[in-house]
């Protein structure tokens, strides 16, 4: 349990460094460009790669950081390009992805087993239960006439998703962008 804590502490830590804010912005500006190319299909389903920052913060940074930054982006994403209502429900699904992705990632090897085991858990927690929820209050239609479809959206890019993360992961590991990112800055001077 300890350890658990310590994610979070740790994570909280994060928050006031600057090098966190600014490449959490970066990071943001790579998953507004994303999401400007997701398809939606119709208003339950959004087919987008845009969720690769999100767990990328969350693997650099943690729970605390991945869900706040998870959050903020999901609301300015829909005042950029508003997408149906705004529901904040669906942002607080949103902060807890970005929480478990945290939990998931931070301070732990990525190998793809971890990869698609921390996709499933969002999947099935976050996008087909919590957001079919959030949805079926929303437009009024029944939770169980949108499950299916939306779960099966869901197990499609399943594999899809974790297979694009884990190699922009250990592509961008591969070239030393997160040991520059992790790593302390120095000013040399004269």
């Amino acid at each position: 349990m300890k350890k658990f804590v310590t994610l979070f502490t740790d994570s909280y830590r994060e928050l006031k460094n600057v090098r966190t804010i600014t490449t959490a912005a970066m990071f943001g500006a790579i998953a507004i460009i994303l999401g400007m190319f997701s398809i939606n299909l119709g208003n339950y389903i959004r087919l987008g790669f845009a969720s690769i920052p999100n767990g990328m913060i969350a693997y650099l940074f943690g729970p605390v950081v991945g869900g706040l930054f998870s959050a903020s982006l999901d609301v300015l994403k829909y005042l950029m390009k508003p997408n149906g209502a705004f529901f904040p429900g669906l942002t607080l699904v949103t902060l807890l992805s970005g929480i478990l992705y945290g939990c998931l990632y931070y301070k732990r090897t990525i190998t793809l087993k971890r990869v698609l085991i921390s996709k499933l858990v969002v999947m099935i927690i976050c996008n087909v239960l919590l957001n079919t929820l959030c949805l079926s209050i929303l437009y009024g239609k029944g939770f169980m006439i949108l499950l299916p479809a939306r779960a099966l959206k869901n197990l499609v890019m399943w594999p899809i998703d974790s297979i694009v993360f884990y190699t922009v992961i250990k592509a961008l590991g591969g070239i030393g962008v997160f040991r520059m990112i992790q790593t302390p800055w120095t000013v040399k001077t004269k």
